[in-house]
């Protein structure tokens, strides 16, 4: 067995049950936490290694051959998003350490967190359409808690939305999922692929397709149904929003990237026209909203649903220049975004408030945390020469050489309202001074705790680094992206790797 195929699914869930084991100890929970991202961090090292030098690893469990096992499959695209699981899981459990309040960490903080890893990470690894919805089920199980813990009225207001509109979501998923084993008879995703252009009816695949689009599109925050994640991922507990910004809607894009890839293939003249739309809508509308609050998170959150229709993009696009924006793009916004989140949570934790109004002062008071907002912030925007410029720059070449001029010109003209969004966020949290009605005993001045600081900084230094390191030396994050990208325009690669000698 190539066991760095499925550690990144095993860490996670080994550490969520020794979490549950030790529940009388928070400390120990809290050390379980780091140590057990670290590790899920070294494993996706490991995978991202193995399956760059091999290009792809295939696991099949209980000695069954595929397609009739269940199988875990890593190509680059995979091993990319296992990585970023990592790097985000470490960087979320070492700011729990000062955020979170001790009452949520009694109440299951850390095994749920733990889970949701699991559950992430085991969606970019499987290789058999229904465990990806087993996968799908488990994050949603445990973002829900997350979500809830604290009990809060605008946390149940928002858990409200986001788990009415995810199990609708799911219904259809599920109902797509039954469909398409009536017409193929299995459920091994590179088995689809070999099958479905043998069948006689292809309306009726492109019927199926556009039901996984749809329940796709739901998780990934895309028009039009983007509304459930800006009225509800500014409810929680920072760390918790910085972790589903990351990583959550990000399941969504890969599913979407895989199956318009690798199963759905027949009517890219319909299908993935519907998709050029939807990414430029998205883009608009998460701009747009974004420019209309003035609320930190709720700011965050509307871009969120505006940066997935850059990595729409290039999926709709599909050409290798696209796909290589569009995964660039992937990579450089789950650094970005999370960053941007813990950075609202500093403030917060200073000054009591996400809202604009009641900030200020930072600049003067905290330059060392101006400048760590300001990559992230400018690196969104696409500010030269940060990791944001190089994605959105391909994206944009990618759609004015496949002659989608119009489509260009909507995504430079979303970077420069997302360059007016961060620039609101400037002005009103580190350039103006201290409001007024802003006490000092509640305000900035209060300071944090010095054991705190370095949980605080630690992972928000680490993250700007990396996009630095994204921008500035780019080269090997292309060639990742490149491969990737040249797997997915390939699908027969993946076939051949996941079937062996029973591929046609």
């Amino acid at each position: 067995m190539k066991l760095e195929v499925v550690l990144p699914i095993l860490i996670p869930l080994t550490a969520g049950a020794l979490s549950l084991a030790l529940w009388r100890s928070v400390r120990l929970q809290r050390l379980l936490g780091v140590l057990a991202t670290g590790l899920l961090l070294a494993a996706g090292i490991w995978l991202m290694r193995s399956t760059v030098e091999q290009g792809f690893l295939v696991v099949e469990m209980g000695s069954w051959p595929a397609p009739y096992s269940i199988v875990f499959v890593s190509d680059v695209l995979s091993a990319i998003m296992v990585l970023l699981t990592g790097i985000i899981g470490l960087a979320i459990a070492i700011y729990s350490l000062a955020s979170t309040p001790t009452g949520h960490e009694k109440f299951g903080y850390y095994p749920l967190m733990h889970l949701l890893l699991a559950g992430v990470a085991g969606a970019f690894l499987t290789g058999d359409i229904f465990n990806l919805f087993v996968w799908f089920e488990v994050m949603l199980l445990a973002s829900f808690a997350l979500l809830t813990l604290g009990g809060e009225r605008a946390q149940m207001e928002g858990a409200i939305k986001y788990v009415t509109l995810n199990l609708f979501s799911s219904a259809l998923f599920l109902s797509a999922v039954g469909l398409l084993y009536g017409m193929v008879g299995t459920l091994n995703m590179a088995d689809i692929a070999q099958k479905v252009n043998s069948l006689e009816d292809p309306g009726m695949i492109t019927v199926v397709s556009l039901m996984f689009m749809i329940s796709f599109g739901i998780k990934a925050a895309a028009f039009p149904l983007f509304f459930w994640l800006p009225a509800s991922y500014h409810t929680p507990q920072v760390a918790v929003s910085a972790l589903f910004a990351g990583l959550l809607t990000k399941v969504g894009v890969y599913a979407l990237y895989r199956v318009f890839t690798l199963m759905f293939t027949q009517d890219i003249g319909y299908t993935h026209n519907i998709l050029l739309w939807a990414a430029a809508l998205t883009m608009l509308t998460g701009v747009l909203g974004a420019a209309a609050q003035f609320e930190f998170r709720r700011i965050l959150s509307f871009h969120i649903v505006s940066q997935i229709g850059y990595m729409l993009l290039g999926l709709a696009l599909l050409s290798p220049l696209a796909l290589v924006g569009g995964v660039f793009y992937i990579m450089h916004h789950i650094i970005v975004k999370t960053n941007l989140f813990l950075v609202s949570g500093i403030t917060y934790r200073l000054m009591g408030s996400y809202e604009l109004k009641n900030l200020g002062g930072f600049y003067r008071q905290r330059p060392y945390l101006a400048i760590l907002f300001l990559i992230p912030a400018l690196s969104l925007a696409g500010i030269p020469p940060l990791s944001g410029f190089f994605a959105k720059f391909i994206v944009v070449r990618a759609s004015l050489e496949s002659s989608e001029y119009l489509i260009a010109a909507i995504a430079l003209v979303v970077g420069l309202l997302t360059l007016y969004s961060m620039i609101k966020i400037w002005a009103e949290v580190f350039w103006k001074q201290v409001p007024d009605h802003v006490t000092d005993g509640g305000g900035l001045n209060s300071g944090l705790q010095t054991r705190h600081t370095l949980a605080y900084y630690a992972p928000v230094i680490g993250l700007a680094t990396c996009t630095l390191i994204i921008g500035l030396y780019g080269q090997p994050i292309y060639s990742l992206a490149e491969m990737a990208a040249h797997q997915l325009m390939n699908p027969q690669l993946y076939i051949d790797a996941v079937l062996g000698g029973q591929a046609k």
